[in-house]
């Protein structure tokens, strides 16, 4: 009898029945989630073996000790569907594993899931190896120590047990982790967005205080605004200088002519957001962000092909992509075109290498973060563009494993998702023959000239 694989156990679970009973159901959640914690278990353990086949490759290949390993993290982010950074993170977390036996039989078992296991293994990373097998064999997490317990009580009991162990690099770790403070941005529905800062906890403790005393101020003298509201204005005033907090920043709509100009309810797409709906994008473009400041717009047509909605190619005999070809693939890719990342465009990479006579064209050309970028150049990588008549830009990423990754640029406003799409092995998907013609609109805020 063959071995089992994943995909016979796959197909036994897909063919088990929703329990008739509330008991039952219940149950089956419970086992669930059991079968989820196993399979990212072994996930763990074959990102591990993985790991040490890789390395081992590499080593014969001549490729420097310390360089080897290189590209394993982006490797596993792709298979399990993951962008680059978080497959770097589940790489850790499986290295980590193979240190902390019981904190991995709990895994296992379902006594912890991939997120609090997660939780346990950052709370020890800064200890040595000794020390986080002691931390490991002290809370022996698979007798059932954090049975019932929260996220927060997992981080205190484990954060804890390292301190005792090793306390000064507990203390070096919170020293340099003022280092890391950052600030970011992130979509929120509704053409709202996220601005997160990561600060040391005094800073943090002192600005939202500062936020907080505002407003009670401002809703004592009399303001109708909520709190939450007040603090949200406030902050984004003190940040810009500017009331309403719009400065001299150049914002980029992409939309469709007939959505600027006709009325039509096509989204539009906001540089570095994603989709807004059409009436906030022509309320944008005409009447200036809310606040009162006006912007001074113009408009650059985008020719796009019937169908797919590509973008018109520009060619260069240049070795840098100049401004306007640079423009150009930005605007057509809108985020890092490796799969799954979403990370912003930092690099305008040549998908073919100009050392390898790749032309600087829109064809070779796309965007990527900085971090796909450098692992697209580590050895065993490689990636071509994929010309298929009808399809918008697609781009072929093979991996040293010899997997293919399929990418094809976003839809422009007024294109269906899936209009000249590109799956895994090249196939295009149903096209669509209706035009779309498409604008983008640009806007600096600032007095209308």
């Amino acid at each position: 009898m063959p071995p089992l694989t994943v995909a016979d156990a796959l197909r036994l679970l897909a063919a088990v029945p929703v329990a008739s009973d509330g008991a039952g159901m219940v149950d089956q959640l419970r086992q669930l989630e059991d079968v989820k914690a196993l399979a990212a278990a072994r996930q763990a353990e074959v990102t591990v073996a993985f790991d040490l086949q890789q390395q081992r490759e590499q080593a014969a290949a001549g490729v420097p000790a310390k360089e080897q390993g290189a590209g394993v993290g982006a490797q596993v982010a792709l298979a399990r569907r993951e962008s680059p950074a978080r497959g770097g993170r589940l790489l850790g977390l499986a290295r980590a594993l193979t240190g902390m036996p019981r904190t991995y039989a709990a895994f296992r078992s379902g006594r912890l899931n991939e997120w609090r296991t997660t939780l346990i293994v950052r709370e020890t990373v800064c200890l040595s190896v000794e020390d986080r097998a002691a931390v490991d064999e002290e809370l022996a997490a698979d007798t059932g120590t954090f049975d019932g317990a929260g996220d927060r009580a997992v981080i205190s009991a484990v954060k804890a047990a390292a301190y005792r162990r090793d306390p000064r690099s507990v203390a070096n770790r919170a020293s340099h982790a003022v280092n890391e403070r950052t600030v970011s941005l992130r979509p929120a529905p509704d053409t709202m967005a996220r601005v997160t800062a990561l600060l040391p906890v005094a800073q943090g403790v002192a600005v939202y205080a500062a936020l907080v005393k505002e407003a009670d101020t401002l809703r004592a003298a009399g303001d109708e605004r909520g709190k939450g509201q007040i603090m949200a204005d406030t902050l984004v005033e003190r940040a810009t200088g500017i009331e309403g907090g719009v400065s001299s920043i150049e914002i980029q709509l992409v939309m469709t002519d007939r959505t600027l100009l006709q009325g039509d309810s096509e989204p539009a797409r906001l540089a570095g957001y994603g989709t807004v709906p059409a009436e906030w994008a022509r309320r944008i473009a005409v009447a200036g962000p809310a606040g009162g400041e006006e912007l001074k717009t113009w408009v650059r047509r985008l020719y796009t092909a019937p169908g797919t909605g590509e973008l018109v190619a520009m060619d260069s005999r240049a070795r840098l992509f100049p401004p306007g070809l640079r423009r150009f693939i930005q605007v057509r890719d809108d985020v890092c075109r490796t799969p799954y990342c979403d990370a912003p465009i930092r690099h305008d990479d040549h998908i073919i290498p100009w050392h390898k006579d790749g032309p600087t064209s829109a064809g070779n050309g796309q965007g990527l973060c900085e971090a796909c970028n450098h692992t697209k150049e580590t050895p065993g990588w490689s990636a071509r563009p994929l010309p298929i008549p009808g399809a918008r830009h697609a781009v072929l990423l093979r991996t040293p494993t010899d997997h293919e990754y399929a990418s094809t640029a976003p839809a422009l406003p007024g294109t269906r998702w899936k209009t000249g799409g590109v799956p895994a092995g090249g196939r295009p998907l149903a096209r669509n023959a209706k035009k779309n013609p498409t604008v983008q609109v640009l806007g600096r805020a600032g007095p209308a000239g």
